[in-house]
C-alpha cells in the first residue's frame, strides 16, 4: 500500500473511530447509561464494523487489539461523556448523533474498502467489507440499546450512500487519481450524501 495512503488512511480510521464513538455516547445519554454500559455501547459502534469486516477477511489480531490507545481513550472519554451530554437539549442530541453517524459511515467504508482492496479482494467484495466496515458498528450499536437497527427501520438511504461512495472510490482508483484524493472525494461524497438525502428527506421505494 502506497505510503501516503496508509497515513491518510490511519489518519480517516482514528477520526472515524471517534465519530462513531461519539454517537455510542449519545445513545447511552439517552438510554440513562452508566459509565460502564457507555463504555459497551461506545466501544461496539467505533470497533463493530471493522471487527466483523476483520472476521470475513480472517485479519488478526482486531484493529482495536493492535490499536489499544484508542480503547483506553474511549475508556477515559466514557468517564466524562454523560456529564458534557448532559447539557445538550435532546434535539441537538439527535442532530448530533445524526453528524456523527454520517462522519463515521463516510471515513470507514472508504478505509475498509482499501483494506478489502489491499487484502486482494475482488472490486465487488471490497465495495461489501467497505458497506459491512461502515454500517454494523451503528447496527450493534442499536441492538444493545434495543431499537431496531437504523438501516432497517430508515428507508432514507443509509447504507446505499455507502455503497455507492465505495464504487466511487474504486472508480477513482481506477482512473489511476492519487490514493489520497480519491480517499477525500470518496469520504465527502458519503458524507454529503448521508446528510443531504436525509435533509430533503430522500425515501427508498418499499
Amino acid at each position: 500500500m502506497h505510503p501516503r495512503l496508509t497515513f491518510a488512511l490511519s489518519v480517516i480510521e482514528g477520526l472515524a473511530i471517534f465519530a462513531y464513538a461519539f454517537s455510542g455516547f449519545i445513545e447511552a445519554r439517552r438510554r440513562r447509561l452508566d459509565a460502564v454500559g457507555t463504555f459497551l455501547v461506545a466501544l461496539v459502534t467505533a470497533f463493530g464494523g471493522g471487527t466483523v469486516r476483520d472476521v470475513l477477511l480472517g485479519h488478526r489480531p482486531f484493529y482495536w487489539v493492535e490499536h489499544e490507545t484508542y480503547v483506553i481513550a474511549i475508556f477515559a472519554m466514557s468517564f466524562v461523556a454523560p456529564f458534557v451530554l448532559r447539557m445538550a437539549s435532546r434535539v441537538f442530541s439527535e442532530r448530533a448523533l445524526l453528524v456523527a453517524d454520517a462522519v463515521g459511515l463516510g471515513l470507514f467504508s472508504i478505509s475498509g474498502t482499501s483494506i478489502a482492496l489491499d487484502a486482494g479482494m475482488p472490486w465487488f467484495i471490497a465495495a461489501l467489507m467497505g458497506v459491512v466496515t461502515g454500517v454494523f458498528g451503528g447496527v450493534i450499536r442499536d441492538v444493545l440499546c434495543n431499537e431496531m437497527p437504523l438501516i432497517l427501520r430508515d428507508s432514507r438511504p443509509y447504507a446505499t450512500c455507502a455503497l455507492v461512495g465505495c464504487w466511487l472510490y474504486l472508480l477513482l482508483a481506477w482512473l489511476a487519481v492519487d490514493p489520497v484524493y480519491s480517499v477525500i472525494v470518496a469520504t465527502v461524497f458519503i458524507l454529503v450524501a448521508r446528510l443531504v438525502t436525509f435533509k430533503l428527506d430522500v425515501r427508498l421505494p418499499h
